[in-house]
Parts: structure tokens; sequence; C-alpha cells
């Protein structure tokens, strides 16, 4: 739930950084970034899909969408994985971070043909293909740029993963990919065919996010591979990749649990090797593309309070109504996904009793709601931190500039030492684009 680095004694600390510090120093809201745990999570997702697949392992994509910023590319660069991005603007960050192009995979289910040439200019290594009019346009632009494309096409496997409907991706009634059961897949294989300036290296299924079992991802994989098996029959040759997407959860709850990556990577490898068995198949290269399971627990928010009420419900309970200096615009998940999570006070400790508590935000949204019930201390006023852990997935790069408000700056923490990586919004930044 919270970064490896964060403790919690007279008040919260992040790489023995007081929270009171960073507020004095860089203001509230703010998204704080553990950049050592950012590190070592990347690594053990690679680690692990190393050591499962060992020669047979592809790239760790991490997923931009989840959160990007320039510097965050430039560690993703140096780590030495991959990154999936799904906009220009994304490829455009991941680019200025340095990130070399052959490690980028290019998504989204709609790229217009300006990014799908940006991408096929810059040498991206990948694109996953989303419709039969973007075969038309990736082969036109490889054409123009005298380049053979690798793409892979993405298929939705008919699965109804265990997660929020919002953010469930792999069954039939969906935007994303081709399907397998209704034919639309086998379509796209062969239109891809009658284009020499693409090469189809494989599949592609992303089935969700914030999945808590492996059993969804290895369904996934058995009818990724008896498709493969039915390309071997009919083309007489074997496609040689496999991306298996992400969406692997982590913990927002005390209580919690998460998807581990030896116990994600171990059961997919062996939902791999038995399948290749089963259909005689050789055994391919399997890419992942995790994003929150990297981002989300190295990041909290750290709130100020500002108003404090008191209601009385019609059953006579009361409940208090904390305000904080942020909300749906940098927390957008709790009103989109009904998302939970959870607070504490950061700047000190309390020993006075819990009263039930809804956290809220300053929007002028009567849905504005960040923490629909929680137990907070009585003793909160106006001036003390709230802490809110696990926000570096969806919360920045969802964040908005509803009612005017300026998103928060990303400030990244090691080794004692806080530094802005991202800068806070000011009011002449929502000014600059008036006419």
């Amino acid at each position: 739930m919270w970064s490896a680095n964060v403790s919690r004694a007279d008040q919260l600390t992040i790489s023995s950084i007081s929270a009171t510090s960073l507020a004095q120093e860089f203001g509230t809201p703010a998204f704080i970034m553990d950049e050592v745990d950012f590190y070592d999570r990347a690594k053990s997702w690679d680690q692990a899909l190393g050591t499962a697949f060992g020669s047979h392992a592809g790239n760790v994509y991490y997923a931009a969408k989840a959160f990007i910023c320039v510097e965050v590319a430039r560690w993703i660069k140096e780590i030495g994985i991959g990154i999936d991005v799904c906009t220009g603007g994304e490829l455009a960050v991941a680019l200025a971070g340095g990130i070399d192009p052959s490690k980028i995979e290019v998504h989204g289910n709609n790229k217009s043909v300006a990014e799908i040439e940006k991408a096929v200019s810059a040498g991206v290594g990948t694109i996953v293909i989303d419709s039969l009019f973007e075969i038309d346009r990736v082969a036109a632009a490889a054409q123009k740029f005298g380049v053979v494309q690798d793409v892979l096409l993405r298929l939705t496997p008919g699965i109804e993963a265990h997660t929020h409907e919002s953010i469930a991706t792999a069954h039939e009634d969906v935007k994303f990919g081709f399907s397998i059961a209704s034919g639309s897949a086998w379509q796209a294989i062969e239109a891809t065919r009658t284009h020499a300036s693409i090469a189809l290296r494989g599949f592609h299924a992303h089935i969700g996010s914030q999945i808590l079992d492996t059993d969804s991802f290895e369904i996934s994989a058995e009818r990724l591979i008896a498709l493969l098996a039915k390309y071997r029959d009919t083309f007489k040759e074997e496609l040689p990749e496999l991306d298996l997407g992400g969406g692997y959860g982590i913990a927002y709850l005390p209580g919690d649990e998460e998807l581990l990556p030896t116990v994600v990577m171990n059961a997919l490898a062996q939902a791999v090797k038995e399948n290749c068995a089963k259909y005689k198949l050789a055994h391919p290269r399997i890419s992942i593309e995790p994003g929150r399971a990297i981002v989300g627990p190295t990041m909290f928010t750290l709130y100020e309070v500002g108003t404090i009420k008191d209601v009385t419900l019609e059953n006579g309970n009361n409940r208090r109504y904390i305000s904080i200096d942020g909300g749906m615009s940098e927390n957008i998940r709790p009103a989109l996904y009904s998302a939970e999570y959870t607070a504490v006070l950061a700047n000190r400790t309390s020993n006075a009793p819990m009263l039930s508590t809804r956290l809220v935000g300053k929007h002028c949204e009567t849905g504005d709601i960040v923490i629909r019930e929680i137990s907070l201390a009585s003793d909160i006023a106006p001036g003390d931190l709230l802490a809110t852990p696990a926000t570096g997935a969806y919360g920045r790069s969802m964040a908005s500039n509803y009612n005017h408000m300026p998103r928060p700056p990303v400030i990244a923490v090691k080794d004692g030492k806080a530094r802005v990586i991202l800068r806070r919004e000011t009011e002449a930044d929502l000014l600059r684009l008036d006419i």
C-alpha cells in the first residue's frame, strides 16, 4: 500500500523527509514519489519475466498511461525496460526521455494517421493494431518511410475479468481489438498478410486492470495460443510473439492483496508451456505491460485540511466531512470507478477518538468524494496534513483542470532528498491557452 521507504512514527516520512517538510517546501496537494521504489518494482517485474520464461522472455513494457513524464521516461531508459504508449503525446514524452525507439510499443484504439506516421518514422519497435483501418494506415506509413513495420494484432479473447466494468477490456462488447469468437481476429490476420510493408509478429491481449488473480491471464494465454496453432496450420508458419498485457492488481486498502511478479509470471509460464505442448507449437517470445503494478504504490498524495463540517444524517447518526485542498481534479478514480482509498494523518500522531468521516474535495460537485467512509481522529483540524497512499497510477495522469484548478506537482524523493520532476501548474498556465 505504501512504498518501501515510507515510515510512520511521530509523523509520516519518506526517505527520512517528513510530510511537514514536504508540504512547507512544495505545497499541497502534491504527489510524492519514491524513486527507489519505482526502480525496484520495475526491476522485479523484469527479473520475474526473465526467470519464468528464460530465453523466451520478451520485453517488460511499462504502461505509460498509468503515469509518465520525461524524468520517469529517463528512469525507464536507465532500468532498460521498454514502454507502451497509446497517443502521440505519450510517444513524444518517451522519445524526449531518451528511450530507444526499438523498445517502444504503440497502442490505442484510434491512432490517427499523423500519430502512426510519427511512430513509424521514429522507428518504434512494435505497433499494436486495433482495427482494420489501422492495417492499411500502418502499411501506408511503413511504405512511405521505406520500412517493414513489425505489428501485433490486439485480440479480445472473450474473458469477463473480475474487475470494474469500465476497466475490463477483453469481453466481447468493448471498443478494443479483434474478437476471436466472432471471427474478426481471423479477418484481421488475413488482411495483414496482403501488405508487404508490415510484418505480423503475433498477438496481443489486455484483459483489464486491477485484476487480483491469475486465472483470467491463464485463460487468455490459452486462447491466444490456440489461435497461434490455427495460424500455423493454415499458413504453415509460426508467429513468434505474444504480448499478454498487464492489469496486475495492487493493494489500496489495509488488508488488500496484490499480485506479486513471481506469482503471475510463474503461472503464465506454466500456462504457456502446457498449451504450446498441447498444440505442438514452438514457445513464443512473451512480453508483458505492467503500469499500475510498478508506479501505483510508489506515490502518495499529500493534502492539507481546509474545513471541517459535522452533518446529522436522517437516521440520527453524525458524519464528519473533512474538506481537503484537492479532490476529483487529481483523483477522479473514486468518481469514475468507485475506487477505494485510505488516508492517514500525516503531520502528527493523535490519540483522540475516531469518528466516521467522509473525505471530500473542494470542487463544485456533490460527487467530489475522495473517500466515502473512513474513521479518522476526531481532533483533526484545518491545517493538518493527510496522506493518501497508492496514488501513482491514474492520479496525476488523469488529472484535470476542473474548476480551473492547477494540477499538482510530482516530487521525487531519493536518499533523503526531494526534487520536482513535474512542476505545479500556475494560474498563468491556465490562462496561457486563451486567445
